[in-house]
C-alpha cells in the first residue's frame, strides 16, 4: 500500500504500513477535515511509542484522553474520540487477537462479510464501514469477492465520494467538491 491521504509523508507512511493506524484514521474521520483525521494515528504513535491495539486498549482512560488532547490534539473532540479509539482497540484485541488486518483477511471473507465485520466495530456505522471497505478495495489491494457491491456507491470506479478516492491533492479537491455539492443538494431539498 502506498497511501497519500494526508499531505504528511510520515502520517501516510504509517497509514500505508499499519492496518490499525488506517482503521483509527477512519474512526477519527468525522467533524474534522479528512486529512486531519488521518494524521491522528501518527500523533498517537508518537505519543504512545507506536500503534498497538493491546497497548492502547490497556491504557488508563484519563491518561489516554490527556494524550489525545495534548496540542496539537488528535481530534477536535479529543476526550470522546479517545474513548472510541480505546473501545475500537479493545474490540480488535478481543475479536481479532490484536491484529486489525484480520478484519478483512481472516477466513478469506467476501465483501459482504468484511462489511459486516466493520459494522460490528465500535464507532463504525453503515456509511463509515462502506467507505473503509471501498478504501481497502480501491487502495489497499483487497480482492474480496463483491467488495464493490458491498461498498455501494463508495465502491464505484472513478468516483470521488470519500477518502477512498483520495490519491493526491487533485483527487482530494474533487472529493471535497463532491461533498459540497451533496450538502448543497440536501439543503435545497429540505427547503
Amino acid at each position: 500500500m502506498d497511501l497519500h491521504l494526508t499531505g504528511d509523508a510520515d502520517a501516510d507512511t504509517l497509514l500505508s504500513s499499519d492496518p490499525l493506524a488506517l482503521l483509527i484514521g477512519m474512526l477519527l474521520d468525522q467533524q474534522v477535515a479528512m486529512e486531519t483525521a488521518f494524521i491522528g494515528p501518527r500523533k498517537i504513535a508518537e505519543r504512545v511509542g507506536g500503534i498497538d491495539a493491546a497497548t492502547i486498549a490497556g491504557m488508563d482512560p484519563e491518561e489516554f484522553s490527556a494524550l489525545c488532547a495534548t496540542p496539537p490534539a488528535v481530534h477536535r473532540f479529543p476526550g470522546s474520540m479517545a474513548g472510541r479509539i480505546q473501545a475500537l482497540c479493545a474490540a480488535i484485541v478481543t475479536e481479532y487477537d490484536g491484529d486489525a488486518a484480520r478484519i478483512w483477511t481472516a477466513g478469506e471473507p467476501d465483501g459482504a462479510e468484511v462489511l459486516r465485520r466493520l459494522k460490528s466495530l465500535p464507532g463504525f456505522g453503515e456509511q463509515k464501514a462502506k467507505i473503509f471497505l471501498a478504501l481497502l478495495g480501491k487502495q489497499a489491494g483487497l480482492a474480496a469477492a463483491g467488495w464493490r457491491e458491498s461498498a455501494g456507491a463508495y465502491g464505484e470506479a472513478g468516483s470521488f465520494r470519500s477518502i477512498a478516492d483520495v490519491v493526491d491533492p487533485e483527487s482530494l479537491l474533487k472529493v471535497r467538491e463532491t461533498k459540497r455539492a451533496a450538502k448543497a443538494a440536501a439543503k435545497a431539498a429540505k427547503g
